[in-house]
């Protein structure tokens, strides 16, 4: 099994980025506050986990149609995830406060154990389905053509987020604006919808 790992690196940073500001960073952060954070934190990745594999299924399967459409649909999902962002981070503030409060009355604070690994799960991987992250990797298998180094960096990037979230969420909004993160993860999503376009056109070549 090939792993290209300069693949891993550029969806390791592009997924990090995006999820970093998402509502699943923010509904981790809270159930870490109810439950034991390792829980939640194994939860949240098993459904991670599951959501990336499907993510890279229909990206691969996307892959085997003509390579134009393909090339035209990775390029507007990243051009659409790009515009997402930037046009969401005037709201950054107001749908953290939202989603708190949304994800705080979500399963029982006293499940402990497997049922706290269980509740996470099932919240996340809910909070998760349709999501722009799992768009964005779907689109990752159809540029690079590499499923297995997308899946690998997609789900270390989600784990990495989940794991910050957990352990170091409230420590780390308090430095960070999500404001300015989902910014930068759109550029970056900009500046890969340039180059599927320059792809498109045979300028460059991947």
């Amino acid at each position: 099994m090939d792993f290209d790992l300069a693949t891993m690196a550029i969806v390791f940073g592009a997924i990090f980025l995006v999820e970093l500001p998402d509502k699943t960073f923010i509904a981790t952060l809270v159930l870490a506050t109810r439950f034991r954070p390792l829980f939640v934190w194994i939860g949240v990745c098993l459904a991670f986990l599951v959501q990336t594999l499907v993510a890279v299924t229909v990206g691969g399967l996307l892959a085997q149609l003509p390579k134009r459409p393909v090339e035209v649909f990775a390029a507007a999902m990243f051009l659409i995830g790009g515009i997402v962002l930037i046009r969401g981070a005037r709201k950054a503030d107001e749908e953290e406060a939202e989603t708190e409060e949304e994800f705080s009355h979500k399963g029982a604070a006293t499940a402990v154990g497997l049922r706290a690994v269980g509740v996470s799960f099932g919240i996340l991987f809910l909070a998760e389905w349709g999501d722009l992250s799992q768009l964005l990797t779907a689109s990752m298998v159809l540029q690079f053509k590499e499923p297995v180094s997308v899946f690998v960096g997609a789900f270390l990037a989600l784990a990495t987020v989940s794991g910050l979230a957990a352990v170091l969420g409230r420590a780390l909004l308090a430095r960070v604006k999500l404001a300015t993160i989902r910014r930068v993860g759109g550029v970056v999503c900009l500046l890969l919808a340039a180059l599927t376009v320059l792809q498109i056109f045979e300028v460059v070549s991947i």
